[in-house]
């Protein structure tokens, strides 16, 4: 068995589970060895049930003191049953929609039950915990397991155990790299990185494993742009626009005035699209900086120049938010434009309306999702092409919306802070545009750690903001109690029903989450925006765009659950008007790697300093998925959140072509990315 050898030839691979495993794309050892865990466990010791840490996964062993009982509510059935250990403390346990264990849950059985512990006035609980039998798990602990994406006719444990039986063809790989150069990017070996990243030996092993394969990745993927670079070549603007007095007459109308950083972002673009060249540039702006008034400088110049222009957005509510403010100062200030929106579950009769005014031109500013590019979308003169939040999109995705003009401009936006060097990488010879500005009516929002003991508290000062007529966010992690994984963490349904309990009719109170159909989304976000409720209580989907000026607090729940650029992208939708501003991070965190990312957000509210300490602060610490969210499609490497490898790449490159001028990428095809 090699390489290339067929997956069947892998010990316990029969043809069945060939053909599910050719289902998702892995044919031989060698894409076998390359299926990466989404995630992994560190199995704790075992503690005892007066000592276990809530907000945090513990390891408990108990003997039940009762059978099992079912309730129903809502569709939905839940399971309960107390167990007490050697010292006579009990915590209960609970399962969602698990009928089997009705006759697994027996009085007098002994079960380490693992999970995260939540308290309950002085009650503990766990919530869709694991269960192992006392021998089982004393083998496990202190070990770091792996856990890969699985299908229905293929389990994460056969894929380990199928890894496991080929993992040793890892040695066929050659090292090419010195090993001060693995040490200088705290990196392993390759094939030791093979190993580790499947069966690693601890966080520290794991991390430099990572570390590594990511390495990988990002040369192939760099490899193939020097390549091609040198045959690229700036494409003339061929039909220049010229300046309009349009962008000049707004700017002098608004009540505000523009920050020096929005003036000259706006006199970069207009030269760009006035110039010899078409423009391709990038506007990095952090949240609240006004990047959009600056795109919309942008789509005025193309309009009154008979031209149309674009605005993608990664989300349906934020493209609604942009269509309604352009909407809002095209009739306020009598603007040369004429918007429509579209995205992909409008009404058959609306959408064929939108369409055919795209089609004739009688619409010179479209704004949309990602429906913009679908095929039955055809332009009249699309010459200015503006993605909004652009991470979110892969690159096919931008290419296709590009590709429905004819020598068309772009122009990207994104909040986050990403090095000159790996823009250029990204998107081409991307010119680039920092707006690290805020408008001079914003104060700096007042940030403030605290942990859950804090929660009456905070509703009281939230009650606080209200009877001065503002509004707040309340951030959960959860939609639900029962999804899958939920670790006992807050949830929007039920905090709502507790929210609304508390404030009685004291606050106006509504939730918002992503499983919401789109046009009732849209109503809530519209009533909230309009006052007509005190309180939004949502995930993360309102974490990009999403405008308020009257909301002064956002308190956010489980604040460990998230990612630094995250939380100050939600931080960022307060501050958005002239009053003060707030945001709460509530967190019962105790390891350190937490404690300090929350301080970093406690201590600054500049994105571009979050950015830099956030790439300080990664390493070993907290066992996290390795499979990243980035808009490029690399199976491990996150283009924003691993730039400091992309730059390592970038800087190694020309020292080690000589020893990779030949490899052959298995991985990455530069051409489809």
């Amino acid at each position: 068995m090699n390489l290339k050898s067929d997956i069947s030839s892998v010990k316990g691979v029969g043809e069945k589970t060939s053909a599910v495993f050719r289902d998702i794309g892995i044919n031989t050892v060698e894409d076998l060895i390359h299926y990466y865990p989404r995630t992994y466990e560190k199995f704790e010791n075992i503690t005892a049930i007066k000592d276990v840490i809530s907000g945090e996964r513990n390891a408990v062993y108990g003997c039940l003191i009762s059978d099992a009982k079912m309730l129903r509510f809502s569709g939905k059935t839940m399971i309960t049953a107390y167990a007490r250990d050697k010292d006579g403390n009990s915590i209960e346990i609970k399962y969602f929609n698990a009928n089997y264990l009705l006759k697994v849950l027996k009085r007098g059985s002994f079960y380490v039950f693992r999970g995260y512990v939540k308290t309950v006035g002085a009650r503990y609980m766990m919530t869709q915990p694991q269960m192992y039998k006392l021998d089982e798990y004393e083998k496990l602990q202190g070990t770091i397991g792996p856990i890969y994406s699985s299908t229905k006719d293929l389990s994460a444990a056969r894929i380990a155990k199928n890894i496991q039986n080929c993992i040793d063809v890892r040695n066929e790989y050659e090292e090419y790299l010195s090993s001060d150069e693995m040490a200088e990017g705290n990196m392993l070996g390759l094939a030791e990185s093979l190993y580790n990243i499947h069966m690693p030996g601890n966080e520290e092993m794991l991390y430099k494993a990572r570390r590594r394969l990511v390495f990988e990745e990002f040369l192939d993927f760099y490899k193939g742009f020097r390549m091609q670079e040198g045959g690229y070549e700036r494409p003339q603007n061929k039909n220049p626009f010229v300046e309009v007095a349009d962008c000049k007459r707004l700017e002098d109308r608004l009540p505000f005035a523009l920050t020096n950083a929005q003036k000259k972002a706006i006199e970069e673009i207009i030269k760009d699209i006035t110039g010899p060249y078409l423009m391709n540039r990038l506007v990095q702006g952090d949240v609240g900086s006004g990047k959009t008034l600056v795109a919309l400088m942008a789509l005025i110049t193309a309009a009154a120049n008979n031209a149309q222009g674009a605005l993608m957005a990664p989300t349906e509510v934020l493209a609604v938010q942009h269509y309604t403010n352009i909407m809002k100062m095209s009739s306020d200030y009598g603007l040369c434009i004429k918007p429509v929106i579209l995205f992909g579950k409008m009404p058959k009769k609306a959408r064929t309306e939108v369409l055919e005014k795209i089609r004739t031109g009688e619409a010179n500013v479209i704004i949309g999702t990602h429906a913009l590019f679908q095929d039955e979308v055809e332009f009249k003169n699309l010459k200015l092409v503006i993605t909004d939040e652009q991470h979110r999109f892969g690159v096919n995705q931008r290419e296709a919306l590009r590709d429905k003009g004819i020598d068309a401009h772009i122009l990207v936006m994104s909040a986050t802070p990403i090095p000159r060097t790996l823009a250029m990488v990204m998107y081409g010879n991307v010119d680039i545009s920092i707006m690290n500005e805020l408008p001079k009516n914003r104060l700096p929002i007042n940030n403030c750690v605290v942990d859950s003991s804090f929660q009456k508290k905070s509703l009281d000062f939230i009650e606080s903001e209200i009877k001065k007529g503002h509004q707040a966010y309340i951030i959960c992690p959860m939609i639900d109690e029962s999804e899958e994984d939920n670790f006992n963490l807050k949830n929007v349904t039920e905090f709502t029903k507790e929210l609304k309990e508390h404030y009685g009719d004291r606050a106006r109170i509504v939730c918002l989450h992503g499983k919401m159909k789109s046009d009732e989304k849209n109503r809530i976000m519209d009533s909230f925006k309009d006052g007509l409720y005190d309180i939004l209580v949502s995930t993360t989907v309102i974490e990009v765009g999403v405008d308020v000026p009257n909301a002064t607090v956002i308190m956010i729940e489980n604040a460990e659950r998230f990612g630094l650029s995250q939380l100050h992208q939600l931080r960022g939708r307060v501050g958005r008007g002239d009053s003060q501003s707030y945001c709460i991070l509530v967190s019962d965190a105790k390891n350190q790697e937490s404690i300090s990312r929350l301080k970093v957000l406690n201590e600054t509210n500049d994105g571009f300093e979050i950015a830099r300490k956030d790439i300080e602060l990664r390493g070993p610490g907290e066992l996290s998925g390795v499979k990243q969210s980035g808009a490029l499609s690399f199976s491990l490497g996150d283009i924003m959140n691993d730039s400091d490898v992309f730059m390592l790449v970038i800087n190694m490159y020309d020292r080690i072509f000589e020893r990779i001028k030949d490899r052959v990428s298995r991985r990455i095809d530069f051409r489809t990315i």
